[in-house]
């Protein structure tokens, strides 16, 4: 149970972290990066606790820190940053 509140921390931080480091990157609601990054957190947590069948906790954090840092960059738009508007390249 413990390992469950321990990644919903890791989201949770993972996310607040990514907002205040980067906002220009996240235009669109600043739930999308923290719920991103929480619910890849906790899942990649439990998928990591039943195939280490729960005998590695820290390395199903670990897992979870990764998976959350990795994922939270989907919803990033760099494209629509202030400095970049106008400057789209169309193929």
């Amino acid at each position: 149970m413990w390992e469950t509140i321990a990644s919903v921390l890791i989201g949770l931080a993972v996310g607040v972290g990514a907002l205040l480091v980067r906002p220009d990157l996240y235009p669109g609601p600043r739930a999308l990066p923290v719920g991103t990054a929480l619910v890849s957190a906790v899942l990649a947590a439990r998928i990591a606790h039943y195939v280490l069948d729960g005998h590695a906790p820290l390395l199903e954090l670990a897992v979870a820190a990764v998976s959350a840092v990795l994922l939270v960059s989907v919803p990033a738009r760099p494209d629509l940053r202030p400095e970049r508007r106008g400057r789209h390249r169309h193929v």
